[in-house]
């Protein structure tokens, strides 16, 4: 059988939206069950977090060894259940338990062993950290963070793709430029300014929500330099436009590390946490 005259018709280029209503779909649907997990906060949020973070350690191990799914399994499993007992375990062995799954993930490991640990130990305090934030500060200061990261990343995305310009860590991260870096921060700083108005916080929120916006866009930083040293593209397949979990609550961990740093350690005036 020959070929007939004409060329195969060559799909039409999507263009730089060509994923926005993929991406606005999917975002969608964890927005919904994020605030929902939220609003019930206590064990409900719990079970969220629990899950959402051993899922994350699983696509860790998997971005490392993808030929060995069975041992991420037994990590996620053991990630879930050291995670649970957080909540209820306190002093000296509160904070061994930390270091159980990185350890043993480490020892596993015949290379990368750092990068698994570091990444998975964060990942779990990351976890932690915003179920205790839910707990100790309550819902309107939880949805102040998640308004914030969420926010950097709809004015990063749609100001780097309307104006793009200069990349702001090419080696690192092609996609991101200065101009989407900088609209995350006005866009975390005009929802610092939202809460100040309707909250008893004082004029520093604005500050901090803005370095809240680039602890974010940190976080997703170490995550792309994660996939660029593993050679993929995604953390997994799991959302539609998105990837994985890691690939989409990155930013949430670099805030939640950050905010847990800035709770613990400092003392800012006019931010009633």
């Amino acid at each position: 059988m020959t070929e007939g005259p004409y060329p195969t018709p060559v799909p039409p280029d999507p263009g730089q939206w060509g994923d926005l209503w993929v991406r606005v779909a999917s975002g969608a649907a964890m927005a919904a069950v994020g605030v929902f997990g939220i609003i019930l906060g206590g064990v409900w949020f719990q079970m969220l977090a629990v899950f959402v973070t051993a899922v994350m350690v699983w696509e860790l191990w998997m971005m490392i060894r993808p030929d060995a799914p069975t041992p991420g399994m037994l990590m996620a499993a053991m990630v879930a259940s050291v995670l649970s007992g957080q909540f209820t375990t306190e002093g000296g062995l509160f904070l061994a338990m930390f270091f159980i799954v990185p350890a043993i993930g480490a020892a596993a490991l015949k290379h990368e062993r750092l990068t698994f640990f570091g990444f998975a130990l964060g990942i779990q305090i990351a976890g932690w950290g915003l179920v205790m934030f839910r707990s100790d500060y309550g819902f309107t200061w939880l949805l102040w963070l998640v308004l914030v990261v969420i926010v950097t990343d709809i004015f990063g995305y749609f100001a780097g793709r309307t104006f793009g310009g200069p990349k702001f860590w090419p080696k690192i991260s092609p996609k991101k430029t200065w101009s989407g870096t900088t609209a995350g921060w006005v866009g975390a700083g005009l929802v610092g300014l939202g809460f100040m108005t309707f909250t008893n916080a004082g004029p520093s929120i604005v500050v901090i929500s803005m370095a809240l916006s680039f602890a974010s866009q940190m976080g997703d930083i170490a995550e792309s330099a994660l996939k660029r040293r593993m050679k993929v593209k995604d953390s997994s397949t799991l959302i539609p436009g998105h990837g994985g979990l890691f690939d989409r609550f990155d930013a949430l961990l670099g805030a939640s590390i950050f905010m847990l740093f800035t709770a613990l350690v400092l003392d800012v005036p006019g931010v009633a946490f």
